[in-house]
C-alpha cells in the first residue's frame, strides 16, 4: 500500500457490509478505518483523518442525515451514501444535506470504486492551490478569465448560464439537487421553481454539447438533478 495513498472512513453497522467494503477498498490500495455508529463515526472522522467518507444511513444510534450534517457543519470531506433506501426523495434529501454522492445497495463493487474516484478528484479539485481551469473533454472553462470554449472555440453563454455552468464546475462529480441549483444560482426564494434550471440546462447543452439530445457532459440524474462529468478524456 502506497504511503500516500487515500483513507476511507467506512461508517456501516452491518458487519458483513462493513468487512466486504474494508476488503474490496484495501485490494484497490485505499487504507480504511471502521465505524459501526455515528457517535464512533464522528470520533474517527477528527481523530483519523480521511480522505472521503463511505456512510450507511441506517445507524443504530442516529439517523445517517442528521449524522452528514452533523459533518457539513465543520467539514468539506466528500460523503458517499450507500443505503438500502432507493426512493428518489432518499436520494434529494441526502444530497440536499451535503452527501456528495448516493448508491442504492446492492450496488456493484466497480461502480462504488468509479463514484469514490470522482469524489476524490472532486475534492483534490476544490484544493486552495487547485488549478482554476476545468476541462472535460472539449469542454473548457476558465474561471479566473470567466471563459468558456468548445474545441477550442469560444462559447458566449448569458450571465445566468455562466453563473450556472460554473456551479457545477465547482461540485464537478457531484449530483446537485434542482433545490441546491436554483438556491445557488437564482436565490433562496426561487426553491419551487424547478422550471428554471430545465430551460437554462437546455440552453447550456445546446451552446456545449456536441449533440443536446444526447448529452455526454451535462448529465440528467432523474427525479433528483443534475451532474456534471468529471475529467472526461
Amino acid at each position: 500500500m502506497a504511503e500516500n495513498a487515500p483513507t476511507i472512513l467506512i461508517i456501516e453497522d452491518e458487519a458483513p457490509i462493513q468487512k466486504f467494503l474494508q476488503v474490496s477498498l484495501e485490494a484497490q490500495g485505499y487504507r480504511t478505518v471502521t465505524a459501526a455508529t455515528a457517535k464512533d463515526g464522528l470520533v474517527q472522522a477528527t481523530s483519523a483523518q480521511p480522505d472521503l467518507i463511505i456512510l450507511d444511513l441506517g445507524l443504530p444510534d442516529m439517523d445517517g442525515i442528521a449524522l452528514v450534517r452533523q459533518i457539513r457543519a465543520w467539514s468539506t470531506l466528500p460523503i458517499l451514501i450507500v443505503s438500502a433506501r432507493g426512493k428518489e426523495q432518499d436520494k434529494v434529501v441526502a444530497l440536499d444535506a451535503g452527501a456528495d454522492d448516493y448508491l442504492t445497495k446492492p450496488f456493484s463493487v466497480p461502480e462504488l470504486l468509479a463514484r469514490l474516484r470522482v469524489a476524490l478528484r472532486h475534492s483534490a479539485a476544490s484544493a486552495p492551490d487547485a488549478a482554476p481551469v476545468f476541462t472535460t473533454g472539449d469542454l473548457t472553462v476558465d474561471l479566473v478569465h470567466r471563459t468558456v470554449t468548445v474545441a477550442g472555440q469560444g462559447v458566449h453563454l448569458t450571465p445566468n448560464e455562466y453563473r450556472l455552468l460554473t456551479l457545477l464546475v465547482k461540485h464537478a462529480g457531484k449530483v446537485l439537487t434542482h433545490a441546491q441549483i436554483l438556491k445557488e444560482v437564482w436565490g433562496p426564494g426561487t426553491t419551487l421553481e424547478t422550471h428554471y434550471v430545465r430551460v437554462y440546462m437546455n440552453q447550456l447543452r445546446q451552446k456545449l454539447e456536441p449533440n443536446s439530445t444526447a448529452p455526454k457532459y451535462l448529465l440528467t440524474e432523474p427525479g433528483v438533478g443534475y451532474r456534471l462529468v468529471a475529467g472526461q478524456d
